[in-house]
């Protein structure tokens, strides 16, 4: 028996036909990833699976054999600019068009040392932000041209923080390069940045056809965080009660994937969506919302939304 109150899409959204849809998936090896990308093959659509380790992403794929989809794999390392270029060199030379863009992967860093991207970036924002609206800003165009289309972005309950600390991004240091590095503020910050840009991107698209959305998944019982022997102690202790405070895999995709299918969704562009999840410190929140109201008046700020995008325009080179 596990969490009673988990929000799943409905069977006829979960029926439809996508046969001849073209879908990416970062960070789809794996997690909610992986079940996002097994979903929509299972309902006939095309993934294109872009990850950092292809031959995992090969690995696992193996057990989409039957389904009536079909997929490819493709490699893309979020935490090298060059890489995400290349990955849409390569894509638009094989693909004509884009019906979503699944923004998956993400990562926390552990320890009180900070790690970088090859560019610079603190890792959890290059990787989350960073190497997502580099992708994204690559592929609008075949986004707009493959009307109506989505982008999913996944964003964290973290990112809401409590009434006494609510996270925000620090425009005028967004790496840590002068501020006193910390981790989890590092990760909550980055997935503020994720609900902004969502937000700021539906304002700019309006009228396109381009549908944006944030989501945050749930609590995955999946291989987020990696294996640090502080993650794998945390997985030992919370065995017991795991059922009944996390979501499986397939639990977690369900944000993504009624963002992705739903026909209300583009009625909700910009807004962010969240599985249930007792991690929220704000009462109101634990039963989710698709869509509901951040808590945290920071991923609200369109101003600061905009000025994000246009820092993060010149900081990844497309001005």
């Amino acid at each position: 028996m596990g969490r009673s109150n988990v929000l799943w899409v409905n069977q006829k959204t979960l029926s439809k036909d996508v046969s001849g849809k073209v879908y990416i998936v970062t960070g789809a090896n794996s997690g909610v990833g992986l079940e996002t990308t097994r979903q929509l093959i299972k309902q006939g659509g095309h993934v294109v699976m872009a990850c950092r380790r292809p031959d995992a992403a090969a690995e696992v794929a193996k057990s989409f054999t039957g389904l009536k989809g079909s997929y490819e794999v493709m490699r893309l390392d979020l935490a090298d600019l060059q890489s995400v270029r290349d990955f849409v060199d390569e894509f638009l030379k094989r693909y004509d068009k884009l019906d979503a863009l699944v923004c998956n992967a993400g990562l926390v860093t552990f320890g009180s040392e900070i790690e970088r991207t090859k560019d610079g970036f603190e890792m959890a924002i290059g990787v989350s932000y960073f190497g997502h609206f580099l992708l994204t800003e690559l592929l609008l165009d075949v986004l707009k041209k493959s009307t109506p289309s989505r982008m999913v972005i996944v964003s964290s309950v973290v990112h809401a923080g409590s009434k006494r600390n609510r996270p925000n991004v620090h425009l005028e240091d967004l790496n840590f390069n002068t501020r006193k590095f910390n981790n989890f503020a590092a990760y909550a910050e980055a997935k503020v940045a994720v609900v902004l840009y969502a937000m700021e991107l539906a304002k700019r698209l309006e009228g396109t056809g381009v549908t944006t959305v944030s989501v945050h998944p749930g609590w995955a019982r999946s291989n987020f965080g990696g294996n640090s022997l502080i993650m794998r102690i945390m997985r030992v202790v919370m065995a017991p009660l795991s059922p009944f405070i996390t979501d499986s895999n397939e639990e977690a995709a369900q944000p993504s994937l009624h963002c992705l299918l739903s026909d209300d969704v583009p009625n909700h562009s910009g807004a962010y969506f969240s599985q249930s999840s007792v991690l929220y410190r704000d009462k109101k929140c634990r039963d989710g919302g698709w869509p509901m109201t951040s808590p945290n008046p920071n991923a609200r700020n369109m101003d600061t939304a905009k000025k994000l995008v246009d820092l993060s325009y010149k900081l990844v080179g497309l001005t």
